[in-house]
């Protein structure tokens, strides 16, 4: 890790820049790829799937029989800790829903929002260095809740783990096929993959990419997201050990990922660094960690103050405060996907196990952009209802207002009703 002493205001874009690729450079690659499968469908899968996965098969699809059957090659110990999870994640997800408050603006006129569950929604799992399996449950469990009629899984992964979460959140579309062929199968539709109307999950640059040009052909997204992020913040009341591990365990997701670590003490970053490099040596993605660790960053600052200007600059996916009292400083963090508060709430808890969801925006995206939760998984339809005395208490003021903007057919709206005597207004 690169260690910096009070850096300049001035200095920080250029210090907080991620280490991805050019996006237009990685578009490039990947449009040419949606093309493909846009037009050639599962033919076009199979040949990037062959090309980019080594995977070779006329079928995509898992049974539903395999998943089912998934269970029986995990351990118990495995089986209960997927239920703790599920159980979490369920219990704060559902505690989402919310029943649809009617308000009367004026008597007579009654306006709420109605949620409705997506119709159709595809989720991307990735599996190419690690079977995420805790991501089919913070996505398929929201999916579930919000009442999503039809849910599409696209993972390179069939790990037994995997299929069995997939299972226990109801899914019953699953294919194989990762990478953008799978943003694209299911973008588009081909014989086999259902097109949906929104994409879910977190991925490399190029499913990034993939997702991002999704959205021009009218397919939403729940966020831009790439590689795995945190940063923490650290005082003298931090245990340098505790610290060094929340590194570690996002390090090791990749080597695009990137760790932070902000600190108003400099021996604390010194004992940080020190434990980094201890703990690092252990790991079995110790490569890939170390290559992580290169292009991230120690950050002395001269005061609390400072450092959460300066992290609200980064905008973290993660953020961890091990910092003295950190809920009497929460108010100070306005842009972070994530916060983990004190020495014993690591972020791997979120990741996994605590309720929260860890799909979050990462690249700065947390400056506009939350989390996955069950919001994501529905549309907000407003819906109104007048009564006759509601018609006669707002429509003259519609009349006015459509005059001024010269759109008679919209004031006639109105004034045949009333014309009428709001007799046709009975409901």
């Amino acid at each position: 890790m690169q260690f910096y002493t009070n850096p300049a205001p001035a200095t920080w874009p250029a210090l907080l820049a991620r280490p991805v690729q050019a996006l237009a450079d990685i578009e490039a690659k990947v449009a040419p790829i949606m093309a493909e499968v846009q037009q050639h469908g599962d033919a076009a899968v199979r040949t990037f799937s062959q090309r980019f996965d080594g995977l070779e098969t006329d079928h995509f699809r898992i049974s539903n029989e395999a998943l089912e059957l998934a269970g029986r090659q995990l351990t118990d110990a495995l089986k209960n800790a997927i239920a703790t999870a599920y159980d979490n994640i369920y219990r704060f997800h559902a505690a989402q829903l919310s029943t649809p408050e009617k308000i009367e603006t004026m008597p007579g006129v009654v306006c709420w929002r109605q949620s409705v569950g997506i119709e159709s929604v595809g989720l991307y799992v990735p599996g190419g260095t690690a079977p995420l399996l805790s991501t089919v449950l913070m996505l398929g469990i929201p999916a579930h809740l919000a009442g999503c009629r039809q849910v599409v899984l696209c993972s390179p992964s069939v790990h037994p783990a995997l299929l069995y979460a997939a299972h226990l959140v109801g899914i019953t579309h699953f294919f194989r096929i990762g990478g953008a062929q799978a943003i694209a199968a299911m973008t588009f539709g081909t014989e086999t993959v259902p097109a949906v109307s929104k994409l879910f999950g977190p991925g490399n640059q190029y499913v990034t990419a993939a997702k991002l040009l999704a959205t021009r052909h009218g397919v939403a997204i729940d966020m831009p997201a790439g590689p795995s992020e945190v940063a923490v913040l650290a005082d003298d009341t931090a245990v340098p050990a505790y610290v060094a591990a929340d590194l570690l365990s996002q390090a090791e997701h990749g080597p695009d990922s990137q760790v932070l670590l902000v600190s108003t003490s400099e021996k604390m970053i010194q004992q940080v660094l020190h434990e980094v490099e201890k703990q690092a040596a252990g790991l079995p993605r110790r490569d890939m960690a170390r290559s992580a660790l290169d292009h991230s960053k120690a950050i002395l600052t001269d005061g609390l103050d400072t450092a959460f200007d300066l992290l609200n600059a980064y905008a973290p996916e993660h953020l961890l405060l091990a910092i003295e009292n950190p809920e009497s400083q929460l108010h100070k963090v306005i842009n972070a996907g994530s916060v983990f508060l004190g020495n014993y709430t690591p972020e791997a808890v979120g990741d996994y196990a605590s309720g929260t969801n860890h799909t979050l925006p990462t690249n700065g995206f947390a400056r506009a952009f939350s989390g996955v939760s069950v919001d994501s998984f529905v549309r907000k339809m407003t819906v109104q209802q007048l009564t006759a005395e509601g018609l006669h208490q707002v429509g003259p003021a519609v009349m006015e207002l459509a005059a001024a903007e010269s759109l008679e057919a919209h004031r006639r709206a109105v004034e045949i009703r009333l014309s009428a005597g709001g007799a046709i207004c009975v409901y």
